[in-house]
């Protein structure tokens, strides 16, 4: 028996997938089973969603794999910023497998991948504003958070971990926004709405954080800032300048010792 999209809200298949990342990151991978078991259920039965159901599933099993390769990683001694740029950079993992599922399917994959045009505006509730003074804005708010925790470590620290702060937040932005507002949002907007495609995907993208150790209530915070870069590529039609802003951010996080 088949149902129509129509019958079914996204979130049947919406919720399984986030549990999945959360069942993933905290290593319980027979209960991430059964939410593959079902989302492959649905799959079947739910045909005008199945495509995006397959991105769920995509999406859980590389990152499966890519939880079984850092077990394995775990097993050898090596400095900890090491480590760090590792698990990182085996994020490609899960972009190999959603951009498997789209070329298999014969999809465009966008990325969002335009030349963002400073000079135009961004239209909020009450005002617009050009994208320049929106990003100078967010920047400059970011660094009264960072500055004065980064201001209270020692000289040393900061020069110690420079380059890895550079190479972990290059890595880090690039290869989660191509991941979260490249691929999956780009894949979801063509069967869901842009807002419910957000939503999804900035929640997503907070969990996805459980997987590196940081705390339950820090990973929903940060699907906040999920909330913002999607705003952000949607708005500029450009990933850019998320990826530039997710950057700033990330060196903050690193320089004000939150990363190691």
């Amino acid at each position: 028996m088949f149902i129509s999209s129509k019958s079914l809200p996204i979130s049947i298949i919406a919720i399984p997938f986030l549990l999945g990342i959360i069942f993933t990151s905290y290593r319980l991978f027979f209960s991430l089973m059964i939410v593959i078991f079902f989302l492959l259920i649905m799959y079947i039965i739910n045909v005008n969603y199945r495509f995006v159901t397959l991105i769920f599933i995509s999406f859980l099993i590389g990152l499966f794999i890519y939880q079984l390769i850092n077990l394995f990683i775990d097993n050898f001694d090596m400095p900890r910023e090491l480590r760090v740029l590792i698990n990182r950079g085996l994020l490609i993992i899960i972009f190999t497998a959603l951009t498997i599922v789209n070329i298999v399917h014969k999809k465009k994959i966008s990325f969002f991948n335009n030349k963002a045009n400073w000079g135009n505006s961004i239209s909020l509730p009450f005002h617009s504003i050009k994208l320049s003074y929106f990003m100078l804005i967010g920047i400059i708010i970011t660094g009264l958070v960072f500055i004065p925790i980064i201001l209270n470590k020692e000289p040393g620290f900061i020069k110690s971990i420079f380059i890895f702060g550079l190479l972990f937040s290059i890595i880090n932005a690039i290869l989660e926004e191509l991941i979260w507002r490249g691929i999956m949002l780009t894949s979801l907007i063509e069967y869901i709405s842009v807002t419910n495609a957000i939503i999804i995907t900035s929640i997503g993208f907070g969990m996805l954080h459980l997987v590196v150790g940081i705390p339950f209530f820090i990973s929903l915070l940060f699907s906040i800032g999920g909330l913002f870069y999607g705003f952000i590529v949607i708005k500029t039609n450009s990933i850019y300048p998320a990826i530039i802003f997710h950057f700033v951010v990330n060196i903050g996080m690193v320089l004000s010792g939150m990363i190691l």
